[in-house]
């Protein structure tokens, strides 16, 4: 309705398949018939109990049905709950974007998490083993032609984390360590991926991918996000910074 331009969040880890062959006899789903979750798909993949050929055809499921959907393929992909980088996973992934000539994705490795000591350590030793299938990831995406951003921004700028003073003080960091990094910072446009989650409060049984909805789309932290994203600070530090807004088919 309002051309608003979308890429395809893939999901292995919450609720149920799109693949209906999926939906009954599948190492994708534990006892209750639903995908394992956040860290036990983790848990089912370390002890080599998911079949990867499965996970590729999940994945085209949900692409076809993405198309199906909107008419076009997704520009963009990644993971929920950045499955996307998981070993083997990783490999998986790569090839149907490159089969469906899909052409960017996110890596997320966010500059300065280390240093956020606002972030709860369980949280944090969840982030850092992301930081780390990302590293190892960088290669295979590389090797099927998949781009992604210069720089990954979210982690530390999530939830209730989420403030104005927040998000640009990570930009201007993240800008600072990327062009002293780079060989000629002012030859070219630095990308950045600002991952958010704006929204309203579900309210269940509605919401969700089958069970109802999580702890955090129940929370406040949603509508939080959405009321600091419009802020007109956010939008004024925006043109300061000559910071465009744009999505993946503008790379």
């Amino acid at each position: 309705r309002y051309n608003i331009p979308i890429g395809l969040h893939a999901n292995l880890s919450e609720g149920s398949p799109v693949c209906e062959v999926l939906k009954t006899n599948s190492s994708l789903l534990n006892q209750d018939g639903f995908f394992h979750g956040k860290m036990g798909f983790r848990t089912a993949l370390s002890k080599g109990l998911l079949n990867m050929s499965e996970v590729k055809q999940e994945l085209k499921a949900q692409v076809e049905l993405f198309h199906e959907l909107t008419g076009h393929l997704p520009p963009h992909m990644d993971g929920h709950q950045h499955v996307h980088v998981l070993p083997e996973v990783r490999h998986v992934f790569a090839e149907v974007l490159e089969e469906y000539g899909i052409k960017f994705t996110r890596v997320p490795v966010e500059p300065g998490l280390h240093n956020c000591g606002w972030i709860p350590q369980s949280l944090m030793d969840f982030y850092l083993g992301v930081e780390e299938d990302s590293f190892n990831t960088v290669n295979v995406f590389t090797r099927h032609g998949i781009r992604w951003p210069d720089i990954y921004i979210g982690l530390s700028t999530m939830g209730k984390n989420m403030s104005v003073g927040n998000i640009t003080s990570a930009i201007d960091a993240a800008i600072a360590e990327f062009t002293s990094r780079a060989p000629s910072p002012q030859s070219r446009t630095v990308t950045i991926e600002l991952m958010v989650h704006p929204g309203y409060p579900s309210v269940p049984p509605v919401g969700g991918c089958g069970e109802g909805p999580d702890d955090f789309s129940q929370s406040w932290e949603r509508l939080h996000e959405l009321q600091t994203l419009i802020k007109p600070e956010l939008q004024s530090y925006y043109k300061t910074r000559n910071v465009q807004l744009c999505s993946f088919t503008d790379l």
